[in-house]
């Protein structure tokens, strides 16, 4: 498994976009609001890997995770997995790495967030170390649409 750094002005964003709509796709009947997702496009994608980072496992793409830096912690988000590569350690290999560059910067915690209605992926976080910590919601919602989840560096 190798994991690079997504190179916004010399990888093409386009399987990037693709996988990551491919693996949201099946959240679309089963949350709402609807997923961020719908706002990812290819300049967004550039733009988030010159800001921050955009991590990519396997050639050709396998995964990928996004992360964005803070003073105190890296927020992870739109983490995907092809389905092919699911259920071989991609996910924790990705979210390690991260685990290490906040390590390597001095941030003290991963910070990610959940749907409440993918129970699924509470109980894969939780079993990574992740801690619930918060409840949160959309705007215009009067009722918790995420959960906030923390794991020490």
């Amino acid at each position: 498994m190798t994991i690079s750094k997504f190179a916004p002005d010399i990888d093409d964003p386009v399987a990037l976009l693709h996988l990551v709509q491919e693996c949201f796709a099946y959240m679309a009947p089963r949350i709402d609001p609807p997923s961020s997702m719908h706002q990812l496009t290819c300049d967004t994608i550039r733009r988030h890997a010159r800001d921050h980072d955009v991590l990519t496992i396997g050639a050709p793409l396998e995964g990928c995770l996004f992360l964005t830096f803070f003073p105190d912690h890296i927020y992870l988000g739109k983490l995907a997995i092809a389905p092919r590569h699911r259920h071989q350690g991609h996910a924790r290999a990705l979210i390690e790495h991260a685990r290490t560059i906040a390590a390597n910067r001095g941030l003290a915690w991963l910070e990610l967030q959940v749907r409440i209605e993918l129970t699924e992926n509470h109980r894969f976080f939780e079993k990574m170390g992740f801690v619930k910590v918060a409840e949160t919601r959309h705007a215009g919602y009067d009722r918790p649409t995420s959960f906030t989840y923390r794991r020490p560096v």
